[in-house]
């Protein structure tokens, strides 16, 4: 039996920017938290010469290439694992809410499944196969930031060349730093979930087609997530938090799907309660709203959300990345 926790993720910076249409041309910058909450992948030899899956729904079947899970199935193929073996997956939040939950289960499965091949492969690597899994051999829309935060957990600047070669540097925030940020940040789970691939698509094919307006503010994202790695490391919380307003302000413009008359009216009522910034977290258009917040304020702004219909999340720090819980 192997289980492995792999943790999501929230992002403080540069998101977007991740997206081979952009850092091909323009390279790319992201600062990302990994947090305390994680998808649990387990693994273990089936008796049954068969493959049983076992998700938000249940799969028994004869060899990889019959598995519908797209990750499941291309990780299979990817590691030459075949038969007699059950795989099972929890998750301590919902899927699509812009948290970095299947990329974080892609690693934490090929965690699973080199660990069963007794190879010890190293977070780059890790995070390298699930880009090759998820980009390459499924054609998703999506960047190397989740795959990379998963992997290595921690506050952490990714870098990105033109070639694709991630750069991992984590910030070494003094404990007092790390607590106010995560004491000040405040996730609001809207109840709303949506693919990310859907906004992404738009992105995507505006950038490839020079749409001047996505360029621009990803350019703006990307020196926005350069600023608030100045203001991390010198422990300027409330300058972050007035780079999350900007950052948001500039999203927006990625694509009409980012933000609805919700998403705007819930961001309005944040900042009128005390908030200095904050955005949507992921692609955008549902999921969870992240606000930084100073203490002494978050009262007023927590009791706002809840009356909103908005479900609180505490926010921890994961500083270890993917991991091997138990292996016997």
């Amino acid at each position: 039996m192997i289980v492995t926790r792999t943790p999501f993720r929230v992002t403080l910076g540069g998101g977007g920017t991740d997206l081979p249409s952009y850092y091909s041309r323009y390279g790319g910058f992201i600062v990302s938290a990994a947090i305390n909450r994680y998808v649990y992948v387990m693994l273990n030899r089936r008796f049954e010469d068969s493959i049983r899956v076992s998700y938000s729904q249940t799969e028994i079947v004869n060899g990889p290439d019959a598995v519908e899970h797209p990750i499941v199935r291309e990780a299979l193929k990817f590691t030459e694992l075949g038969n007699n073996l059950e795989i099972v997956s929890i998750a301590d939040l919902p899927a699509n809410t812009g948290l970095g939950s299947s990329c974080a289960f892609t690693v934490g499965l090929l965690n699973a499944l080199h660990t069963m091949k007794r190879e010890h492969v190293p977070p780059e690597e890790l995070a390298e196969e699930a880009c090759h899994i998820e980009i390459d051999r499924l054609g998703e829309p999506i960047g190397k930031q989740d795959q990379y935060i998963a992997a290595f957990g921690g506050i952490t600047c990714l870098e990105i060349d033109r070639e694709g070669g991630v750069t991992v540097s984590p910030l070494q925030l003094p404990e007092d730093i790390v607590q106010e940020l995560e004491n000040n940040s405040m996730l609001f789970y809207t109840g709303i979930q949506r693919s990310a691939s859907d906004v992404l698509k738009h992105q995507d094919k505006a950038t490839e087609e020079n749409d001047e307006r996505v360029i621009q503010a990803l350019h703006m994202i990307r020196d926005i997530g350069w600023e608030i790695k100045g203001a991390l490391t010198r422990g300027d919380l409330n300058r972050f938090g007035w780079l999350m307003d900007q950052h948001w302000q500039a999203k927006k413009d990625l694509s009409g799907s980012v933000t609805s008359s919700d998403l705007d009216r819930w961001y309005e009522v944040a900042k009128s309660r005390g908030a200095l910034g904050g955005k949507v977290m992921g692609a955008g258009g549902g999921g969870y709203f992240m606000f930084y917040c100073p203490n002494g304020k978050k009262s007023r702004l927590r009791e706002a959300m809840v009356a909103e219909g908005l479900k609180e999340m505490r926010l921890g720090t994961d500083f270890e990345g993917s991991k091997v819980l138990v292996n016997f």
